[in-house]
């Protein structure tokens, strides 16, 4: 199987499987976290699978989503799955933040690095870029299901926080082409 289609389906089948039941089930969180909690195990298996090992990343969210959206239908209560996010991008914030403290390097470094060669001054901003960045994501995460409707909040989950990410993304090409390397 085609690795990057491998990460699309496993990144993003179990979003969609929860938009699907979402919206077909009147738009209730209740029937669409069970299905979304299955198919995020099922994409870490298959990850498993063909990589025998689980990214950082999808593992910790992985987690989170089966630990919030659990608690979600324990409680019948939404507020833990609107706050998943909040804590995902507050924890990728403090582990940026507070990764220096544990390397000699960037955290951003260590787990990109391969891929983007620029000069460790380069590294640092980037660093603090993407601190800042998370920090906000939750913010505006926090503004949204406090100020806004729960169809409002999952629209914005689905279809604002990945455009944003992607956005925010593509303004460092400016950072990474000043402090290129070619090491």
């Amino acid at each position: 199987m085609n690795k990057s289609f491998l990460k699309f389906l496993t990144d993003f089948g179990p979003l969609a499987i929860f938009f699907f039941y979402y919206y077909d089930n009147n738009k209730d969180l209740s029937v669409a976290i069970p299905p979304l909690i299955v198919a995020t195990l099922i994409s870490l298996i298959i990850v498993w699978i063909f990589e025998k090992k689980i990214p950082p990343m999808p593992l910790i969210s992985g987690i989170l989503i089966t630990f919030f959206g659990g608690l979600t239908i324990y409680f019948k209560d939404p507020v833990f799955i609107y706050i998943k996010p909040t804590i995902i991008n507050i924890l990728f914030a403090l582990v940026l933040l507070f990764g220096k403290y544990f390397s000699k390097e960037p955290i951003l470094k260590r787990i990109i690095g391969n891929s983007i060669l620029i000069s460790d001054l380069g590294w640092e901003i980037l660093n603090k870029r993407w601190i800042i960045f998370f920090f906000g994501l939750a913010l505006l995460n926090e503004i949204i299901w406090r100020t806004q409707s729960e169809e409002f909040w999952v629209n914005f989950k689905v279809w604002g926080m990945l455009p944003i990410t992607i956005i925010f993304t593509a303004f460092q090409i400016g950072l990474i082409n000043k402090y290129k390397t070619n090491e």
